[in-house]
């Protein structure tokens, strides 16, 4: 008798912590996504090189983070790309539990930007 009121609390709190894990893994992606795209955006040319370079290595990634449903949103301000000058990187993506019971109407939003400087002393 007992089992039937704590069975589905415990499921679901056991649903809740692979969801908080989810989570921060997807964090920890995005995060990842945004200092490889910044810092292969620093590393370019031009500034349409750089965005493509830094939109090359923000979805590889981002598959290997496994960040696929099709959220996934990055964009690379190059800036004039000039010796000490600055590249950003903004990453969005939302993380999905439709494969978890219970918690398959959940949608998180995850955010994360990285600032990567370019090389000073860097040559052309």
């Amino acid at each position: 008798m007992e089992t039937a009121f704590v069975l589905p609390l415990l499921l679901f709190l056991a649903f809740a912590v692979l969801g908080a894990a989810r989570v921060t893994q997807a964090q920890m992606g995005i995060s990842a996504v945004s200092r490889e795209a910044a810092r292969a955006g620093a590393l370019a040319s031009s500034p349409s090189d750089a965005v493509l370079q830094a939109t090359v290595r923000g979805q590889e990634i981002a598959s290997g983070y496994q960040l696929t449903n099709g959220t996934l949103q990055l964009a690379v301000d190059p800036g004039a790309l000039q010796r000490g000058g600055r590249v950003q990187a903004v990453t969005r993506y939302e993380l999905s539990f439709d494969d978890l019971p219970l918690l398959s109407w959940v949608r998180v939003p995850v955010r994360s930007s990285h600032t990567e400087l370019v090389d000073p002393y860097r040559s052309r």
